[in-house]
């Protein structure tokens, strides 16, 4: 009787280890206080209100992305449509940013970069950025290409009309 080896298969990808600084690989002690921005988590998630005075202090993700400028959504909006809606733009994504940060403290603009040709929006969380791309191309039409990367992890969202 013999015995086969079994050989390793050499034609399947091996999937590369990143190491992501900003994933949450564990539940935070509970209660914990951002010292940045007041957000505590407790039961879970994040939230905004009043922590109790024995929470442990930390910084959270959001702050942490936001000091070291390092944003996870993007979104470009360009066009001479831009220009002559200027203020009502800014306005609706100001009022996207309101709404998704009252649930989700994790949720906000980092910066808002104008030029005459376009404006850049960086935020510290995908979801935003994707609510600010779909409430724009909602209201104003255009085109919209949505692009994930590093596994959905980013998003880059380009807005043009």
């Amino acid at each position: 009787m013999q015995i086969q080896k079994k050989m390793a298969r050499r034609d399947r990808l091996i999937k590369e280890y990143r190491h992501d600084a900003y994933q949450e690989w564990g539940k935070w002690p509970e209660p914990t206080v951002c010292t940045k921005c007041e957000a505590f988590f407790m039961n879970g998630r994040w939230n905004w209100g009043e922590a109790p005075e024995n929470a442990n202090k930390t910084i959270c993700p959001a702050c942490k992305r936001i000091k070291d400028k390092y944003h996870a959504g993007e979104i470009i909006l360009q066009g001479d449509f831009l220009k002559k809606h200027y203020d009502e733009i800014l306005n609706l994504i100001k009022n996207q940013e309101k709404a998704e940060k009252a649930e989700h403290p994790m949720e906000r603009i980092m910066s808002i970069d104008e030029s005459e040709k376009e404006i850049v929006v960086k935020t510290t969380g995908v979801h935003l950025a994707k609510r600010i791309g779909s409430a724009i191309a909602k209201a104003y039409k255009g085109d919209l290409d949505i692009q994930y990367g590093d596994g959905e992890k980013t998003i880059r969202i380009v807005w043009t009309r």
